[in-house]
């Protein structure tokens, strides 16, 4: 069972629960992916919450690897998620709000309307 106060989250991929958890050193192979020069610059980048389907296999990938799974980016290219495409995002969108937080309960507070401030949210597929 996945441990939120961790950051973990739990997906399934090929018919299987997996664990997942963007770990600083997961975290770190991130920023070499993308190059970016801090985890600042990382956030930024999926704060904006547009990810290609190669930048989805590399944090599903770096998540997998946090929690332990020797896999690499081409194995987890080749899984199936339930929801297909979709649930591809979902699980992007969990793991990088269970990772920097900002998980945003209502529609007001995601737009900054009445009866909320303003929240961030570090992926914008997220709920």
């Amino acid at each position: 069972m996945a441990n939120q106060h961790r950051g973990e989250i739990e997906a399934r991929l090929d018919g299987v629960t997996h664990r997942l958890v963007l770990t600083l050193g997961a975290l770190a192979d991130l920023e070499h992916a993308f190059g970016d020069d801090d985890m600042l610059a990382l956030a930024t980048r999926f704060e904006k919450g547009r990810l290609s389907a190669r930048d989805c296999v590399r944090v599903i990938a770096a998540g997998l690897r946090g929690a332990g799974e020797a896999i690499t980016d081409e194995a987890v290219a080749a899984m199936q998620a339930e929801g297909g495409a979709a649930g591809y995002v979902d699980i992007v969108a969990r793991l990088l709000n269970a990772t920097f937080g900002g998980e945003v309960t209502s529609q007001s507070s995601r737009t900054g309307g009445e009866g909320g401030a303003e929240a961030r949210v570090p992926f914008a597929g997220g709920s």
